[in-house]
């Protein structure tokens, strides 16, 4: 069982402010729960016993919001998180890893109960929760698949030669998260700081990283980034679409 989480959580959510004036995404409230709240609770239930928090943006409101959660609960601060991309704050979580598998969420999805079972289930190095889709853009993260492995990440993949869009969670045995953290380590140690972790995959997948595609098609999740996000979130949560029986 995967008894580690890393949950993102030092984005600014400048395009839900005023709501994020003093606190990040995650603490936003959706229907009566915080986005980390949620998170939390649905790792907690699926035997996860440790959360590494990756902290950026009013860092003193997750953690308070997380003084009383009954897991072990380690905050890993990136103090330059308002011009890093999240593979560095993604980094700053490495020591707290120390070689063990976990679960990388990021802190502004929702997702149904289900999903973190599904992702268990499969030991492959790199498991990556996609949502196939034929209306891919510019904005999401796109995974081309070939049929039995994931073949590359990137937003700037052509829609027309992807599967679908990577949610934001994966699940990475112990080998592969070390792997993960030397090779962004070695990027941010040239300058690169604007790499997407997801770019990272794509070079570890190009270097022989197995990473397997978990199709959660059938599950409801939202990525929240915008007002009518927010909305079409909380009016899901009131309808109890993220909660039903999958």
């Amino acid at each position: 069982m995967t008894e580690l989480a890393i949950v993102l959580c030092a984005g600014g959510g400048t395009r839900l402010r005023p709501l994020t004036d003093d606190r990040p995404k995650a603490l936003v409230d959706v229907g009566g729960e915080t986005i980390l709240h949620r998170a939390v609770r649905l790792l907690l239930a699926a035997g996860v016993r440790e959360i590494v928090v990756a902290t950026g943006y009013r860092a003193e409101a997750v953690r308070a919001a997380l003084a009383e959660c009954p897991a072990k609960v380690t905050f890993c601060h990136n103090v330059d998180f308002a011009s890093t991309q999240n593979s560095i704050s993604l980094l700053h979580c490495a020591d707290a890893v120390r070689g063990r598998p976990f679960f990388k969420l990021d802190g502004d999805v929702l997702f149904h109960p289900t999903l973190l079972a599904r992702m268990e289930h499969d030991r492959a190095p790199l498991s990556v929760a996609v949502e196939r889709r034929d209306d891919l853009g510019d904005e999401e993260m796109k995974v081309v698949f070939g049929g039995k492995l994931i073949e590359a990440f990137g937003k700037k993949l052509d829609p027309r030669k992807c599967y679908g869009e990577s949610i934001g969670i994966e699940r990475l045995g112990g080998e592969a998260g070390t792997s993960l953290f030397d090779a962004i380590r070695a990027a941010y140690q040239k300058g690169r700081t604007d790499l997407y972790y997801e770019d990272v995959y794509s070079d570890l997948i190009a270097l022989g990283l197995e990473a397997t595609l978990i199709d959660v098609s059938d599950l409801p999740w939202i990525e929240i980034d915008t007002p009518d996000d927010l909305a079409r979130a909380t009016a899901w949560m009131q309808a109890g679409k993220l909660d039903r029986p999958a």
